[in-house]
């Protein structure tokens, strides 16, 4: 096994999946900003899944620049298994996540290196001064989701992503959380360590086209919360207790209008309760479903990702 953490190595990890169209272009952008700037580096790409011909370019790539990694993932794990490979493998002395489709722009890597480097700072976070071309339900979405993250969590993610520079020693503990499940923009959050920021604008997608759904999108941030924080189990015993308040107040009442004769038939009103019990239990049901699967998923012990095959140039090629 090759040695990890060379001096002033910079490793690039980037999430690849039915890039064919613009990965090459990427990766060569990435590398001048890189070569430019005088910063040692290695690309690491890790192809996850991909249904088109992303691998065959990535394979050529890392035949034939020796600077260049690439990794296959036997079926698609999700951008999450595909940051997890990356990592393991990345032999700098920090490392850099970030997207394939140049939404994250390189132009920025040469600063949060420098904060790295010069100013000791072991976590560069990237954060967004835009959010680019999105519609408003997304923003209101993502913002939405982001309050909630932190109120229920306590880590502020605003603005923030996967795009960051971790040092060995941030990285080495990310790699000291053993969750089958992760979220790395909390979980590179939560290690701690020395942080500063710097700003982006999100930039157009290279092929106008995002690989994140709604429902993704929605499963992630359902992930996100249940994994950092047990608040949603905590509603149902409070919601438990505001409805047990409600239905003593309920039952005085009746009992006063039964012992007063003006009770009437309540057909209504039972139903109406009925109907609340009922839609209250199965959400509080559908909440501690939620952390019995992770629980499930995590006892299991499966890997984060499985590896189809690697490629990587000959010292002779380079």
């Amino acid at each position: 096994m090759e040695k990890a953490n060379p001096q002033g190595l910079l490793s690039v990890v980037m999430p690849v999946y039915n890039e064919a169209a613009i990965v090459e272009e990427s990766i060569r952008r990435v590398g001048k900003v890189l070569r430019d700037a005088g910063i040692p580096h290695e690309l690491i790409l890790v192809d996850d899944g991909s249904a088109d011909d992303s691998w065959a370019k990535l394979a050529g790539l890392a035949n034939g620049l020796p600077w260049v990694r690439a990794v296959r993932l036997s079926r698609n794990f999700g951008k999450e298994g595909a940051m997890a490979a990356g990592l393991d493998r990345a032999l700098g002395a920090c490392a850099v996540v970030m997207d394939c489709d140049m939404q994250h722009p390189p132009e920025t890597l040469p600063e949060m290196y420098r904060l790295w480097q010069n100013e000791g700072i072991q976590v560069v976070e990237a954060i967004k001064n835009t959010r680019g071309k999105e519609n408003r339900l997304h923003t209101w979405a993502a913002n939405w989701f982001y309050g909630l993250f932190r109120a229920s969590a306590g880590l502020n993610l605003r603005n923030a992503s996967d795009f960051r520079l971790l040092d060995r020693a941030a990285i080495d503990a990310w790699k000291c959380m053993p969750e089958r499940r992760t979220f790395f923009r909390a979980m590179s959050t939560w290690v701690g360590f020395t942080r500063a920021q710097v700003g982006f604008d999100v930039a157009p997608r290279a092929d106008g086209k995002s690989r994140f759904s709604v429902r993704r999108l929605t499963s992630l941030a359902i992930d996100a919360i249940t994994s950092f924080s047990a608040v949603p189990l905590q509603l149902v015993t409070l919601g438990g207790f505001v409805l047990l308040l409600l239905f003593a107040l309920l039952g005085i009442q009746t009992v006063y209008m039964k012992l007063a004769g003006k009770a009437v038939p309540g057909f209504t009103t039972v139903i109406l309760l009925l109907l609340i019990i009922g839609g209250t239990l199965m959400v509080a049901l559908g909440i501690i479903g939620i952390y019995i699967a992770k629980i499930y998923e995590e006892v299991k012990g499966r890997p984060r990702y499985l590896v189809q095959e690697e490629k990587q140039s000959r010292p002779e090629d380079a």
